[in-house]
């Protein structure tokens, strides 16, 4: 391998430099760096597992399926009592760079039915991989780095999946060592067919498999057609009793280099994943509200959600002279809280909590 030693690049038309470099290894360019996609280069949404809205950093036993811990990031599990999960969970050190991961670990030695499927799952909003053209001629390639960390070694297993579970890409990776964390890359070709949204509905399903039958599974490192969670013959994390998997670090950007993690400060983390789902406080509601009647409290959303938001009271209020939160009503951007006056005609509320979600 060549090395190019200079100080200055030029180009020809330029009447000074364009790009200068230093003893420390600092590029300072003297227009604008343009990388191969203008758009923020990680379309995985906490990747570094910071945000945790539901939990806290609490390790829930048993996961559930379909349930969300760090944000964005929601267990399958075919099976209940299978694994348990957590932001942190297991207590390790994380790689160097981070302070967070998300942590399963295997409850039982399980046998893996030909359906069913164990992991992890992040859904990517079409609008997020819009512009990687899959489904048509133009498809770009993209890449998925990240930090992993297993008990188990050997070949483990994922894939990339469409909405309709009709495309796939099953992938496999090599954890060398155990308990040790190993930084992986994934070099993946646009597909070219298929239907792939691009709209606020599903564009990609990502999921890391610790365990998947073998109807869910078939050969790594090429598109078929099919809904497969993983490649033949990867290892079974839930196969393990007492078996942990860690992973960190994601990140599934355009091109066939996979470069550093891409940092964000946290309240920008926060607020992605706020489109999906939001805690909001409830706070002190005071109104008139003749004795049957209700009063009305309205709720601006921090975040535009994905879609019209499910509501849901977490903590109740504490009531003056009103009885319950009856009802509520909610678009992507606001919701009201209807409340029963039983004694009239002021009625008052005080703390609470609701969450609102808009998941894929």
């Amino acid at each position: 391998m060549s090395t190019v030693k200079a100080t200055n690049f030029q180009n020809a038309s330029s009447a000074t430099a364009n790009m200068v470099t230093d003893a420390s290894g600092n590029v300072s360019f003297g227009g604008t760096a343009a990388m191969s996609s203008s758009f923020l280069r990680n379309r995985i949404i906490n990747g570094d597992m910071r945000v945790d809205q539901r939990n806290a950093g609490t390790e829930v036993n048993p996961a559930v399926n379909g349930t969300y811990y760090p944000d964005r990031w929601k267990a399958a599990t075919s099976a209940a009592s299978k694994f348990k999960i957590g932001q942190n969970a297991g207590a390790v050190t994380p790689p160097t760079g981070f302070i967070n991961y998300l942590g399963l670990t295997s409850l039982s030695a399980y046998t893996v039915g030909a359906s069913e499927v164990f992991g992890v799952i992040q859904v990517i909003e079409g609008l997020n991989v819009a512009d990687l053209g899959w489904g048509t001629a133009s498809a770009a390639t993209v890449t998925l780095s990240f930090w992993v960390r297993s008990s188990l070694t050997g070949t483990f297993g994922g894939s990339l999946r469409n909405d309709g579970g009709t495309r796939s890409y099953p992938f496999t990776y090599t954890i060398s060592v155990a308990n040790t964390w190993e930084q992986k890359t994934v070099t993946i070709a646009g597909d070219t067919s298929g239907t792939w949204l691009t709209t606020n509905g599903t564009g990609i399903n990502l999921i890391f498999s610790i365990g998947s039958g073998s109807t869910l599974s078939t050969t790594s490192g090429a598109w078929a057609a099919g809904n497969y969670t993983s490649a033949t013959g990867a290892t079974s994390v839930v196969g393990t009793s007492g078996a942990t998997f860690y992973v960190t670090g994601v990140q599934l950007e355009v091109g066939t280099v996979a470069t550093p993690f891409e940092r964000t400060l946290y309240n920008a983390q926060l607020a992605q994943c706020q489109r999906y789902f939001q805690l909001m406080d409830m706070g002190y509601v005071y109104g008139y509200a003749p004795s049957g009647n209700q009063i009305t409290s309205n709720y601006t959303f921090p975040v535009a959600m994905r879609t019209t938001a499910t509501i849901a009271v977490v903590t109740n209020p504490t009531f003056g002279s009103g009885t319950a939160v009856t009802s509520y009503q909610a678009t992507s951007r606001i919701t009201a809280f209807f409340m029963t006056s039983n004694a009239g005609p002021y009625a008052t509320w005080t703390g609470g909590q609701f969450s609102a979600a808009a998941e894929l």
